[in-house]
């Protein structure tokens, strides 16, 4: 492995991004910028910090960034049950 883009849970990340993307533009959902604004920005969190992470030389720097893209996609399920509850989508 090379690069961050060699990681196969990096790939996986960005096909959700891709999907989350695509949810939070359809009609519903787009109208609430704040939700809409708030899932984007931690999906796309969750691949950044992958990538930073792989970059980092010191284990306890990886698993520092890799924890908070963990974090992200939490966060990013939660935003989901909301978005469930509150019949955006």
């Amino acid at each position: 492995i090379k690069s961050f883009k060699d990681l196969g849970i990096w790939k996986l990340a960005l096909l959700i991004t891709k999907q989350i993307y695509d949810l939070s533009a359809k009609d519903n959902f787009s109208r609430d910028f704040g939700l809409s604004n708030q899932i984007r920005r931690a999906v796309v969190s969750i691949t950044s910090n992958i990538a930073e992470g792989f970059s980092r030389k010191s284990y306890k720097e990886k698993s520092q960034f890799y924890s908070m893209a963990l974090g992200s996609l939490t966060e990013v399920q939660d935003q989901l049950i909301v978005v469930t509850l509150i019949k955006v989508i």
